[in-house]
């Protein structure tokens, strides 16, 4: 599916400034006119709170502020003017467990150096075309972690979460005037 990215504002956040240059380079290359650049996390989050920015991609290892911190910074600073905003992260270090910090952290999407345009191209296609909701409670606020495949059945046994506060609703229900539990309802839950 075609994606025009020109009208994006986009930050890139990264101490290094080789870095900077190839991640400006392609986001020139896929269109973007308006890009904000940064070496310091915390100027980073300086612009975000100054001027309008519709994506951030960041390096996950940076000096005194990391990109985690920077993310949750992002997320959850109650100064922070925009928490929503989607969130690239780039990193050398694609250890399954760094890539699970990164998406704890409130990540959008992870992309794995060295960058490729075709990946960073499908990162910001799929902010774009496919923006995922927002989750908040008391240990996480980001986007939704559970993926959602186009065309694929989504699971709704007994398991599903749905089913199970149904359940626990319908027995809630069928408890009697007595705040006896209806025998058929509980074994149902």
């Amino acid at each position: 599916m075609a994606v025009d990215l020109s009208r994006l504002k986009v930050l890139i956040v990264d101490d290094n400034a080789y870095m900077l240059t190839i991640l400006r380079t392609l986001l020139h290359g896929f269109s973007i006119k308006t890009v904000y650049e940064s070496r310091d996390p915390a100027d980073a989050f300086d612009i975000v709170r100054s001027d309008t920015v519709d994506i951030i991609i960041t390096d996950y290892q940076m000096d005194i502020l990391d990109g985690l911190d920077f993310v949750r910074l992002v997320r959850t600073a109650d100064d922070s003017p925009n928490p929503l905003i989607p969130i690239v992260m780039v990193s050398a270090y694609s250890e399954r467990s760094r890539v699970q910090k990164a998406r704890d952290a409130g990540v959008t999407e992870f992309c794995c150096k060295p960058i490729t345009a075709r990946d960073m191209f499908a990162k910001l296609a799929a902010i774009v075309n496919a923006p995922r909701a927002f989750i908040r409670n008391k240990s996480y606020f980001g986007p939704d972690r559970r993926r959602q495949e186009a065309g694929r059945t989504k699971y709704q046994g007994q398991e599903r979460r749905a089913g199970a506060i149904a359940a626990a609703a319908a027995a809630a229900a069928a408890t009697s005037a007595e705040g006896e539990p209806d025998p058929k309802s509980v074994a149902a839950a």
